[in-house]
């Protein structure tokens, strides 16, 4: 029998999904008596196709066996090697389990396994044996059963991908080239301004190789892993594009499409309540118009935002004098006249706030308002103990920082998000993953915090429906973690012990 699985994505580490089932205690009514021991896949060939990285590939089952009338508990440990191995070098993909006849895995994880784990090179075939080993609690000897099966690997996708060219907003400067979004498994998307000109693909920052050329001028993709032919795409008319990329059917989308470009990639806040300092603010993940900043003031004094670090023109202001905190008119002064300001007054002070400062040219608004912080934060998701039971959610610790929850501890590979208020309905407060999908850089990372509860929240998005948004980091690999989670500057760290 062959199963052909389609083949795709890049993923960086193994991630392995099991199915569990519900344990129950009593053992004395579960007496397995003296089955036999047998272990089954559901296909002997198996072929992997990226492009259904998220199907299953894999599925290994086995019967309950034998505890010899003793009422005792099984534990089952399942592993895999090369066949004819003998089990030399077996890789355990369930250990010590008790209630568990089934063990699958996405041909994702299954491809990672075959690379990581064996070795396994794009269109290689390995033939594979597993075998599930049993043991009764209290019993000395145990039980084997194995299997035998095939398959067929395959090289992954990039995960990244960039626009570079005198069309692109960072033109031929390979270390300043355009990150496209990755919407899935060999799938981009960019949207933007372009100008007249011409554009590739590359791969990486920092070097033009390997890319994706113009194939033949006809418009379709060509991979290219030494830059040549060097036959370039091109934008006839300057103007706000969507590029949409499938690398696997090797095509294409440009498009114009209706919108602005926001007027500045970046926005800072100059605060007079700290010597007149310019603070990088954060873009928001959801609205590319929407800049962010969190800070708790200790001193009264003025504010205003600034569209490059230092300089005192082309400012963003208040519409009057002293203007209260909570008034959102914001004024756009190209010179240094007027200089309105926003004034937070002595009285307000000793107190976080955020800011939520929106430069879409006519509608400018400056949303702050006063935050208290969570007085607990939860993990949730199958990468953490919880699963996706809300009412396990796994609390982290609090620190000396009132802001500041840490956690260490072990992960399956998963997903996984924070909850501040385990609402039970899932529309509470929400700290997330920037981009969906994306893996922990094990770095400071910007994260999006969500309230779907707030409408204060969602009226800071303007062509955002804010409920429908569920992103979640994707941990490739189980393990230690160390996690430190900053509420008010809207960070996290996901570090990999």
């Amino acid at each position: 029998m062959r199963q052909h699985i389609l083949h795709y994505a890049w993923s960086l580490l193994l991630g392995v999904v099991t199915l569990t089932a519900c344990v129950d205690d009593d053992y004395m009514e579960t007496d397995k008596g003296h089955n036999e021991l047998a272990l089954s896949a559901n296909s002997t060939e198996i072929v992997l196709d990226e492009q259904q990285h998220a199907g299953t590939a894999l599925e290994l089952t086995w019967t309950t066996g034998t505890n010899y009338g003793t009422g005792n508990r099984i534990a089952y440990t399942v592993e895999l090697a090369r066949a004819g191995t003998d089990f030399a070098s077996p890789y355990a993909v369930v250990q010590d389990a008790v209630q568990q006849y089934a063990w699958t895995a996405t041909v994702e994880d299954l491809n990672n396994l075959l690379r990581d784990h064996f070795g396994a090179t794009g269109g290689e075939t390995l033939s594979l044996e597993a075998r599930v080993t049993a043991a009764v609690a209290g019993q000395e000897q145990t039980q084997v059963a194995q299997t035998a099966f095939s398959v067929t690997a395959y090289a992954p996708l990039t995960t990244t991908l960039y626009l570079i060219g005198d069309a692109t907003p960072g033109g031929w400067d390979n270390n300043a080239a355009t990150e496209m979004t990755r919407k899935d498994n060999g799938i981009f998307t960019w949207t933007g301004q372009l100008n007249i000109g011409s554009f590739k693909f590359i791969l990486t920052p920092g070097t033009f190789s390997p890319c994706y050329n113009n194939a033949n001028e006809d418009g379709t993709l060509y991979y290219s892993a030494d830059g040549t032919p060097d036959i370039n795409f091109t934008v006839d008319e300057a103007g706000f594009y969507q590029v949409d990329v499938n690398l696997f059917t090797a095509v294409l989308g440009l498009k114009p499409v209706e919108g602005n470009q926001p007027p500045y990639d970046q926005i800072y806040f100059i605060d007079g309540t700290a010597g007149y300092s310019f603070a990088p603010m954060t873009r928001d993940a959801l609205d590319p118009f929407l800049f962010r900043y969190g800070h708790e003031f200790t001193t009264a004094g003025d504010f205003k935002f600034a569209t490059a670090n230092g300089s005192w023109e082309n400012n963003y202001k208040a519409t009057q004098p002293n203007a209260p905190y909570t008034d959102t008119s914001v004024e756009f002064v190209s010179g240094f006249d007027p200089d309105n300001k926003w004034m937070l007054q002595t009285s307000e002070v000793n107190k976080a706030y955020k800011i939520c400062f929106d430069i879409r040219p006519g509608k400018e608004r400056m949303l702050m308002g006063e935050f208290t912080p969570y007085g607990m934060i939860y993990m949730i998701g199958d990468a953490t103990s919880a699963g996706w039971t809300l009412d396990n959610a796994v609390p982290m610790t609090a620190t000396d920082d009132p802001y500041v929850f840490t956690w260490t501890g072990s992960l399956n590979a998963g997903e996984l998000k924070f909850t501040c208020d385990k609402q039970a309905d899932w529309n509470g407060a929400w700290f997330m993953s920037a981009t969906n999908g994306a893996a922990p850089t094990g770095q400071t990372e910007q994260m999006l915090f969500l309230d779907k509860s707030s409408d204060a929240c969602k009226a800071q998005y303007l062509n955002v429906a804010v409920t429908g948004i569920d992103n979640k980091w994707k941990l490739t690999e189980a393990g230690t973690y160390t996690i430190t989670l900053n509420q008010l500057e809207e960070t996290v760290i996901i570090q990999k012990q």
